[in-house]
């Protein structure tokens, strides 16, 4: 109970409490217990509830301050700035329509249709980025304010893409971008910041626009209204936003070494793979250099696997539509599949997954208990229609191959399976040079799946006792699962802290009944598997991809395309060259040789280039004591290294 009617009681994260005037704000909050805190804050939570700073707090409620140094206040400056954004590009360019402008990882977009066709130019951006600049200084307060639909429509009259996002809410078509931009059919919110300026929204924003500054606008790029690619074409710009000048320079940082780094201009200059425009988009070849690498990933799945109790089995690239229908991808994935193929016996498609392939497998005799779990696996190539406008050289493709595995077992050994699976997954990923890992459970979306509620709480049971057994700390995904059942999605921070979704496990009660999947239990009555889905690399091309941005193209030796090159100081030198190379190759290493044919510097120049972990260099004296010059990559140059001893290095190097 409060001592006066005047006060408030509220409930801190430390569980105390603390009183305040009758309504206090987030931001008085924040200054009752600092200054520094009053500074960072940008928004508060009250009974998980993400709001704004200069809302009135409510007797009783459990409140804690965002602030800007955390992903929940990045989020709330990015979409502050979003608006800022908007702002500025009607101020400069009169008759632009407006649709939408979210927070997005490390940054904003805001998407613009401009009047007459016209596109943005770099100096469109200097400027635009200046008059945000003006607007950030201007301290012009957010102001929310809510109203019925028609209010909002007559507001926003001359913006077309607002009024259809506010008829899509009042209809209850919404998803979930709308809802963002508008809240609700019950209370459209909005937020001014100016006499001039008022955009849909659901909130929570910043109490100003002195609270920002520290950002940048990076490019401009085409965008389909929702996506839709018969529909307006809208210039998006993209931006980042962060909480002070040193997180802007870092981050500008990372984006540098991530473009040195990115795996489409590696895989040109290492001759790995390429993307011909007379196959398509999203579908790659793989070049000899590429398709050796290719090969020693898959080789150590196998192998992973082969030793891990699995059964390798294979299945066709196309399935009657009518296998799809059982499976519920044509009722839940359709878009995601390419167009079927009418054949003079039925329907075809392309499989967007094997496991409904994996499934008939399990089916096509009786099983007992005793042979469960039944693991089996697959590096099995998948055909998904993504979008042209999402393709992004190997990490969204087209045609992928997946190190698929299935596992069919009871429901008393599933936890335990998936303990193992995570130990399994964890220690591949480290054989790869990853160490740093985030967890994510993905729980039920009650739209877009099926099975009973128990069935999904006893799937999304096991995998949370699989997480508390290894001690992981995780995060919880509302409604991202797939429409069969939850998972555990494993991200992965590569060589300059950028995190990968790869590898995954997902529990599935739902194959089994749609495909009537059975076994003999011990007392000879009839039971349904549990079904887990299981992708290490997630995608062999995807993962590729990744590891070539993490290594920044330098391999580590083992996955290293050619592991050493011997270069001859001169012709004289090639034939002890030679024989240095054939030593090494029956030793079981990959090798190569450039002749004398350039000045020595210059090949190895080239040799540094192409990132060979060792380049051997060999001249009189070499020949004379059978020995070799090291140029390993990244160390120094060790001269007269006896060739036995420089193969013992390597064979330690590759582990």
């Amino acid at each position: 109970m409060n001592k006066a009617a005047s006060t408030i009681t509220v409930r801190l994260p430390d569980e105390s409490t603390r009183e305040l005037a009758s309504g206090a704000t987030g931001l008085d909050l924040a200054s009752s217990i600092g200054k520094r805190l009053a500074q960072a804050a940008v928004a508060t939570m009250i009974d998980g509830v993400e709001t704004d700073l200069n809302r009135p707090l409510r007797d009783g409620a459990r409140v804690s301050i965002i602030t800007a140094d955390t992903e929940a206040g990045r989020h709330v400056l990015r979409h502050s700035t979003a608006h800022v954004l908007a702002q500025a590009v009607l101020q400069l360019f009169e008759g632009s329509k407006f649709s939408i402008g979210p927070a997005i990882e490390d940054g904003f977009y805001y998407d613009f249709e401009l009047p007459g066709g016209k596109t943005f130019s770099d100096d469109d951006l200097v400027a635009i980025q200046a008059q945000m600049k003006k607007i950030v200084d201007a301290d012009q307060q957010f102001v929310r304010a809510e109203m019925t639909a028609n209010e909002a429509l007559k507001l926003f009259k001359d913006q077309p893409y607002k009024c259809e996002i506010i008829e899509r809410v009042t209809k209850g078509d919404a998803d979930s971008t709308d809802a963002l931009e508008a809240g609700s059919a019950d209370a459209v919110s909005v937020y001014r910041n100016s006499e001039t300026f008022v955009d849909l929204c659901r909130g929570p924003h910043v109490p100003s626009t002195s609270r920002l500054g520290h950002f940048a606008l990076m490019k401009v790029a085409g965008a389909y209204w929702r996506g839709n690619e018969k529909g307006p074409m809208l210039q998006r710009i993209y931006g980042t936003a962060w909480e002070s000048k040193s997180a802007l320079a870092e981050h500008l940082h990372r984006l540098e070494e991530a473009e040195k780094r990115d795996h489409r201009r590696l895989a040109v200059e290492m001759d790995l793979l390429s993307f011909p425009q007379e196959l398509g988009g999203g579908l790659a070849v793989w070049h000899p250099k590429g398709a050796i690498v290719r090969k020693l990933m898959e080789d150590y799945s196998r192998e992973r696997h082969q030793n891990g109790g699995y059964k390798f089995v294979f299945t066709p690239h196309l399935a009657n539509a009518h296998l799809f229908e059982t499976s519920g991808h044509l009722q839940f994935y359709k878009d995601g599949m390419y167009p079927p193929m009418e054949m003079d016996n039925g329907v075809y498609y392309p499989k967007p997954m094997n496991c409904p392939m994996h499934c008939l497998i399990y089916r096509d005799r009786q099983r007992s208990y005793r042979e469960l779990p039944l693991r089996l696996f697959e590096l099995g190539t998948v055909y998904r229609y993504e979008r042209a406008g999402t393709l992004h050289g190997l990490l969204r493709i087209r045609g992928f191959t997946q190190d698929d595995s299935h596992i069919f077992c009871t429901e008393e050994q599933m936890a335990d399976e998936i303990t193992s699976l995570l130990d399994f997954v964890l220690s591949v990923l480290r054989r790869f040079g990853f160490t740093e890992f985030d967890f994510k459970l993905s729980t039920r979306n009650a739209e877009k799946s099926v099975g009973s509620d128990a069935i999904w709480q006893k799937a999304t049971d096991a995998l949370t006792e699989a997480l508390n057994r290894h001690g992981l700390q995780y995060s919880v995904s509302p409604g991202d699962a797939a429409f069969y059942g939850p998972k555990i999605d494993i991200d992965v921070r590569d060589a300059i802290g950028r995190k990968w979704q790869l590898s995954t496990i997902q529990c599935d009660f739902n194959l089994p009944e749609r495909f009537g999947l059975e076994y003999i239990a011990s007392d000879n009555s009839r039971r349904r598997p549990i079904m887990l889905h299981r992708a290490l690399f997630g995608s062999i091309e995807r993962f590729f991809g990744v590891l070539l941005e993490h290594y920044g193209g330098s391999f580590p030796t083992w996955l290293a395309p050619v592991q050493v090159r011997v270069l001859a100081v001169a012709s004289a030198h090639e034939g002890y060259a030679s024989q240095v190379v054939d030593q090494l190759t029956k030793s079981g290493y990959r090798v190569d040789q450039l002749v004398a044919d350039e000045q020595l510097g210059k090949r190895i120049r080239a040799s540094k280039l192409e990132r060979i972990p060792y380049v051997l260099v060999v001249g009189d004296d070499d020949v004379k004591n059978s020995t070799v010059g090291v140029n390993p990559r990244g160390g120094e140059v060790r001269r007269d290294v006896g060739l036995a001893n420089f193969i013992e290095q390597l064979a330690a190097d590759v582990g």
